[in-house]
């Protein structure tokens, strides 16, 4: 099983690639936001936990992500891959999740960075703010976002490096062009 993980900031692309590259290789796209929002709308064990979580204000714990996660797994265990879209975001679910695919003899294949100027991101993000109507998104609360996810992954990003799983991709261009890169690099 071929287990890829697609990191980048906002803005960066992730959830239209992650789309792409599991289309074209037959993998299975998990994004952390849809499982969770699925897990609520499903009334299942987890969504119920997640929704009480959500209700509150707060942020889902890493140890509900990583049974949601490992949830995910179980239930498309004939799947011929996996593109993480989201996650992990922090060290610990890094390790966590490292921990979750050994149990059932799986672990991370790839870790892919879309690479993208700050510059481009803020333009994108006001953009796709503008277009979503989203107020809230200021270019000062977009710079913030950039600044928390880059204090965030850098640990995350060390850790792949360590273990010769972590390459770059220049994620500016066409979104063809991008996909071709990728999938260059991806090769499975």
């Amino acid at each position: 099983m071929f287990n890829l993980i697609l990191f980048g900031p906002p803005g960066a692309g992730k959830g239209t690639q992650a789309i792409k590259i599991a289309e074209k290789f037959g993998w299975k796209h998990v994004s952390t936001g849809d499982i969770l929002r699925s897990e609520v709308s499903g009334g299942t064990p987890l969504g119920l936990k997640v929704k009480v979580v959500m209700e509150a204000g707060q942020l889902v714990s890493d140890d509900l992500l990583i049974a949601i996660m490992e949830s995910v797994f179980v239930n498309n265990s004939t799947v011929k891959g996996f593109v993480l879209d989201g996650f992990p975001r922090t060290l610990k679910q890094a390790q966590e999740l490292d921990q979750m695919l050994a149990k059932h003899h799986e672990s991370v294949s790839l870790v892919l960075a879309l690479e993208v100027n700050e510059e481009e991101l803020v333009t994108r993000l006001l953009k796709r703010a503008q277009e979503q109507g989203r107020k809230d998104d200021t270019e000062e609360v977009i710079k913030n976002r950039l600044v928390q996810y880059h204090n965030h992954t850098k640990p995350l990003i060390d850790y792949y490096i360590e273990k010769k799983l972590y390459r770059e991709v220049h994620g500016v261009g066409s979104i063809d062009d991008i996909f071709a890169q990728l999938c260059t690099v991806i090769n499975p």
